[in-house]
């Protein structure tokens, strides 16, 4: 690739927004929060320092921003339409259902009935979708702190329309650790669909052990689950957060299991930990049979032997697991590192 196909350009560290350098051949239309740029653009998010993943666009859909984060919809030609919030990318298209189905229904299966289901986060509604495919859910609260996103989630993610329209989601905007403080009733299955700890952000102290002790914990019935999205779990990204995480749910749950899939929009192996005070049942050929009995419809990722198969780690990372001594507190957090928002041609 010759060097005039490589020009880049540099956002201001403190700009959290969206960064633009028309060009010469570059076509922008802007029509009611429409913005389109064609001939050969690309996304970029910064995956660590010196290194990048690049998405080739065909369009920016919608773009907007909150009080909290920047938000776009873009239309990519390789995996679809993404959501990127703060310059990250959230889910793709054509591969969120590993990430969701890896989020959602591995505790909804080990619970014997699950009836309740709180989210934390989640304002896309993907993990409100899969949990609604459980015949025996009665309600799902999905608590998000962002009016704003969950707004542009339910206007332009057709996907999850049903969902958001489902009788059975009790969607809420407020901060999850207020939300969870204030109610009365206790819940089968909490879920931490949450960013990632980044420093200055909202969300790193849902992942404190004060936080999971002191309010999470006592929010949970008997038999209940906490589950939790990880961060980055590859063999040179665990370390961020995903350790971490683990270690301090080991902190506050009798039973906690860490597990691993690989999401190709994310260009690397992703993490959840799951944690209760009963033990988890893995036996593959009891899962297949809880998913025919309990799921509406058909998983296109998870079955019983591939999420057995997810809780098997690569001797690296394990060995880190094992050894990790990091617990986070409000005084002291790990941070993931930041990833800013490029468009170049």
């Amino acid at each position: 690739m010759g060097s005039e196909a490589l020009e880049f350009f540099s956002c201001d560290n403190n700009n959290n927004g969206f960064c633009y350098e028309p060009k010469k051949n570059i076509i922008m239309e802007e029509t009611d929060n429409l913005s389109i740029i064609h001939d050969g653009s690309w996304f970029e998010e910064e995956i660590d320092v010196d290194l990048k993943w690049s998405f080739a666009l065909n369009s920016v859909l919608h773009k907007g921003t909150s009080e909290y984060q920047d938000i776009a919809l873009l239309d990519t030609k390789h995996f679809g339409k993404i959501l990127v919030i703060d310059g990250k990318m959230q889910s793709a298209e054509v591969d969120e259902f590993i990430y969701h189905e890896c989020l959602i229904h591995p505790a909804l299966l080990c619970h014997p009935n699950p009836k309740n289901v709180f989210i934390m986060g989640g304002g896309e509604g993907s993990a409100a979708r899969e949990a609604l495919r459980h015949k025996s859910m009665e309600k799902v609260v999905m608590c998000d702190i962002d009016k704003e996103v969950v707004d542009f989630c339910k206007k332009h993610l057709t996907a999850n329309h049903e969902a958001f329209l489902h009788k059975k989601l009790n969607l809420v905007i407020n901060d999850a650790k207020a939300e969870l403080e204030q109610r009365q009733e206790k819940f089968d299955i909490i879920v931490g669909d949450l960013a990632d700890p980044v420093e200055g952000g909202p969300c790193y102290q849902l992942y404190t052990k004060s936080f999971y002790q002191n309010i999470l914990k006592p929010k949970l019935n008997d038999t209940g689950i906490f589950v939790t999205q990880a961060g980055p779990a590859g063999v040179f990204t665990h370390k961020e957060v995903f350790s971490s995480i683990y270690n301090t749910t080991k902190q506050v749950f009798k039973y906690v299991l860490a597990y691993t899939a690989h999401v190709p929009s994310f260009a690397d192996t992703w993490g959840w930990v799951m944690a209760s005070d009963q033990p988890f049942c893995l036996d593959a050929g009891k899962l297949d049979k809880k998913i025919a009995e309990r799921i509406e419809g058909e998983l296109l990722y998870l079955n019983g032997a591939s999420f057995f198969s997810s809780t098997i780690l690569n001797k690296t990372v394990a060995k880190t697991l094992k050894n990790e001594s990091h617990v986070y507190t409000e005084d002291d957090a790990r941070f993931i590192h930041g990833h800013g928002l490029g468009f170049r041609n």
